[in-house]
């Protein structure tokens, strides 16, 4: 009898084992399969776009006076560094993580937990997990990062440490997850933007434009000459931008593919017509084309294409560049010395005022021919698309210009937003870091001293 019984379980374990193999097929089937080209494509876009925070640094840097270069340049790099640690303890979860109430992400992802090297379906099915929100980590390091052009020379360092903190907690994050967590208000209400146009350049134009407000005027603005230092610095920060945003917005299709190519062309063709309008306008108005209008009109390309690059053909990119170029020039060189406000590094008149072109551009130029993802836009018979994109655009506005203040009143309680009129005037480089960039000195002390 228990040979029979063992003869008996044996046959049945044979005739259930292909069911068990067919089961283990199945599940293996369902789980996505990640592609190690899109992985590889995806790291080195964030790679190339992490590169862009020093060419930020370098482009700042070079519009500052020399007394305060290492301060436009710190004010850039620091943000690699604690935005990298807040986006991983808690930032990345509430900006991606599983919604709440479409306006937040919960803290289910905190410190990166259940963030592992499998794909998460919800946003990718070829990349693992961690590829999707170290991508995502370069963007909201970049971010507030701009906002410190418009208060060069004259924000305390400390202030600045504790303003990007909190900006990224309670402006960025909300805004990605508005607009492209997974279950958020605007992008259920079909506003589209493929690469950062609302998220990363019309909150921070804006919030640099309110921070300038707020801290006030340097010191001599307007009576004494305030002219970059080292424009060659400026070019080079340029160039370093162009090719990181190559990372910035092909990368944002999340795969190696056409639309990335769609993107990375449409990123090229914008960023040189906007540069080849900003000179012309240029050399209408003064007289003489100049290297630093090159420079920012390129700027001013790269951001009006940003949230359109993936939704637009080369014909439409070109004439976003050209428009945004001159709608640009016109806010740095016009619009800023008609009103008078101190927005040093013109944050405000290039990403702002370049972020809210290309959101609208956005709803006019976009094609389901080119992505059949995004939607039509005005000038492909639906003018319908024009709504989310206006109502993305007032929401964006209104949460930096109510966060941003809100932040520094809240911070000026407890430290000083704003240096002395003494500090200014020794500059930021010695009186925050107690550096020279141009001497062997730090703090008063050659190098080498007493060795």
């Amino acid at each position: 009898m228990k040979i029979l019984r063992v003869i008996i379980m044996a046959l049945t374990f044979l005739m259930t084992l292909p069911a068990l193999v067919w089961a283990e097929e199945a599940v293996e089937a369902a789980t996505p399969a990640i592609d190690s080209g899109d992985t590889a494509f995806i790291l080195i876009s964030a790679a190339m776009v992490l590169f862009m925070t020093p060419g930020l640094a370098l482009f700042y840097g070079g519009m500052s006076r020399k007394k305060n270069v290492l301060n436009s340049i710190m004010t850039s790099f620091i943000a690699m560094g604690i935005i990298s640690i807040q986006w991983a303890i808690f930032g990345y979860s509430l900006a991606f993580g599983p919604d709440v109430g479409h306006i937040i992400g919960n803290l289910d992802w905190l410190g990166l937990n259940g963030v592992g090297v499998e794909a998460n379906p919800d946003y990718s099915t070829t990349i693992p997990h961690q590829a999707f929100m170290i991508f995502q980590m370069v963007f909201a390091i970049i971010t507030p990062a701009i906002i410190a052009g418009s208060v060069a020379e004259r924000m305390r360092f400390p202030a600045y440490l504790i303003f990007i903190v909190a900006w990224a907690t309670f402006v960025y994050d909300p805004v990605a997850h508005w607009v492209w967590g997974v279950g958020g208000w605007l992008r259920n209400l079909g506003a589209l933007d493929f690469a950062g146009g609302t998220v990363v350049h019309i909150i921070s134009g804006v919030s640099a434009l309110v921070a300038a407000l707020v801290i006030g005027k340097r010191k001599g603005h307007g009576t004494e000459p305030m002219i970059p230092h080292n424009v060659p610095m400026t070019v080079l920060g340029a160039a370093i931008l162009w090719f990181g945003w190559f990372g910035f917005n092909a990368g944002s299709s999340l795969a190696a593919g056409s639309l990335a190519t769609i993107a990375f062309i449409n990123t090229h063709l914008a960023t040189a017509a906007a540069m080849m309008s900003w000179v012309i306008v240029e050399w209408l108005r003064y007289g003489k084309p100049t290297v630093l209008g090159a420079a920012s009109g390129a700027i001013a390309g790269l951001v009006a294409i940003t949230p359109a690059c993936g939704f637009v053909g080369p014909m439409s990119a070109i004439i976003i560049g050209l428009v945004g170029g001159s709608v640009c020039f016109v806010a740095v060189a016009i619009v800023k010395a008609k009103f008078g406000y101190d927005d040093s590094l013109d944050a405000f008149g290039v990403h702002g005022v370049g972020g809210t072109w290309g959101a609208l551009a956005t709803g006019l130029f976009a094609s389901k021919a080119v992505n059949e993802l995004g939607n039509d836009g005005a000038f492909f018979g639906n003018p319908g698309q024009m709504v989310p994109q206006l109502i993305a655009i007032a929401a964006c506005y209104a949460i930096a210009i109510v966060g941003t203040f809100v932040i520094l009143k809240v911070i000026n309680v407890f430290t000083k937003l704003r240096a002395t009129d003494e500090e200014q005037d020794i500059g930021l480089d010695f009186t925050q870091h107690g550096e020279d960039a141009y001497a062997d000195t730090v703090s008063g002390v050659p190098f080498g001293a007493g060795v």
